[in-house]
């Protein structure tokens, strides 16, 4: 079995608040999943759309307490086992974490397991939580029964602040939270983890100044970036396309889709730091 993979959050409401949301089933339906029944310490299940293999409940409670539920997970015929656990930071916030085990990089080059998706879906969930806690809009997340991918969200900045903040290196770098380097020129570069680490990275397909951002990924396909402002606000729409729709890189829809979660809290929260915590 492979080591437990931890992701972590933090979430400005006080831990009461947060537990609620984690516990309470109709909170779950909103924010964690299409369907969720709640009821610890016997039953903690999620499925619908949004989940992996959500077809039906695959989980089981294996304990519980109130500050933590940990659960048996069926996956690909696997049963992985997975624990959210919140712990106060200061008075008016909370650091929710998330282990997770049977996470293999691997099968997120190779696509060989549904597993593969399991870093980036547990990001768009804690994102998801982050944002219902806190009164925001919820950011789309990756629907695993699609085989396209088109998702849109409003931010409060105006066109040429979004566009600069997705094709300037030292930007992207700081609200994605991970190196990026961007040639900002149609056919130039742009490497995750920087030119220096990434021996075959994207390339830029298109290049609109606040209109347009088109990136090519090779196997993964296509991602756009398309931008609409008024009023002060943009309307960002992004879209996956030219993959093998017979095995969608849903992995990399979810990494985009955290990433979008953060990029709204970039040009929107006052005093932004980042909602990711270093493990």
């Amino acid at each position: 079995m492979s080591e437990p993979m931890i992701a972590k959050v933090r979430v400005h409401a006080p831990v009461k608040e947060v537990w609620h949301a984690l516990t309470d089933s109709a909170a779950a339906r909103v924010w964690l999943a299409e369907h969720a029944e709640v009821d610890l310490p016997d039953r903690f299940e999620f499925w619908g759309r949004t989940t992996p293999e959500g077809d039906a409940p695959h989980q089981r409670v294996l304990s519980a307490d109130d500050r933590s539920v940990q659960f048996a997970w069926l996956l690909d015929g696997v049963e992985t086992t997975a624990g959210i656990t919140v712990e106060e930071d200061g008075e008016s916030a909370t650091i929710v974490s998330v282990s997770q085990s049977h996470y293999d990089f691997q099968d997120v080059v190779t696509g060989a397991s549904i597993r593969g998706v399991l870093q980036t879906y547990w990001y768009q969930v804690l994102a998801s939580l982050a944002e219902h806690v806190e009164g925001r809009p919820l950011t789309p997340r990756v629907d695993f029964t699609a085989r396209e991918l088109r998702a849109e969200v409003t931010i409060d900045a105006a066109p040429a602040q979004v566009f600069e903040s997705l094709i300037d290196s030292e930007t992207a770098t700081k609200w994605f939270g991970f190196p990026i380097e961007i040639e900002p020129y149609v056919g130039g570069r742009f490497a995750m983890g920087g030119f220096a680490n990434d021996p075959s990275p994207a390339k830029v397909l298109e290049l609109e100044p606040e209109r347009r951002f088109s990136v090519d990924w090779g196997g993964p396909g296509v991602s756009s970036w398309e931008l609409a402002g008024s009023a002060g606000r943009t309307r960002l729409t992004l879209v996956q396309s030219g993959f093998d729709a017979e095995r969608p890189p849903y992995a990399a829809w979810g990494g985009m889709l955290s990433g979008v979660a953060e990029l709204r809290r970039f040009h929107e929260v006052p005093d932004w730091r980042p909602m990711w915590v270093e493990s």
